[in-house]
C-alpha cells in the first residue's frame, strides 16, 4: 500500500514537471491555497507532488486511524 501511495504521489510529481516544461505562461500554483509555488519546473513538481500527497493521505490516514480505534461488537463472529 505504501509503495502504491509513493508511486501516485511520484505520478503527480512528474505530471507537474511535464506541465511546467511544455506549457507556457503559467501562473504560480498555491497550494492550498495558501503557499504559493514558483511558475518553474521544481515548483510545479513539489505543487504536484504536495497536492497528490494530501488528497491520498489524508483520507488514508482517516481509514487507518478508524480501523485501530473503532470497536465494532458485530463484526466479531459470536461464540456458539
Amino acid at each position: 500500500m505504501l509503495f502504491l501511495y509513493l508511486a501516485l504521489v511520484g505520478v503527480g510529481g512528474a505530471a507537474g514537471f511535464l506541465t511546467a516544461t511544455f506549457v507556457d505562461n503559467l501562473e504560480p500554483p498555491a497550494y492550498l491555497f495558501l503557499v504559493e509555488f514558483p511558475a518553474t519546473q521544481f515548483g510545479f513538481t513539489a505543487y504536484g507532488a504536495l497536492t497528490i500527497a494530501t488528497v491520498l493521505g489524508v483520507p488514508l490516514l482517516l481509514v487507518v486511524y478508524v480501523s485501530r480505534h473503532v470497536d465494532d461488537p458485530d463484526a466479531v463472529s459470536p461464540k456458539d
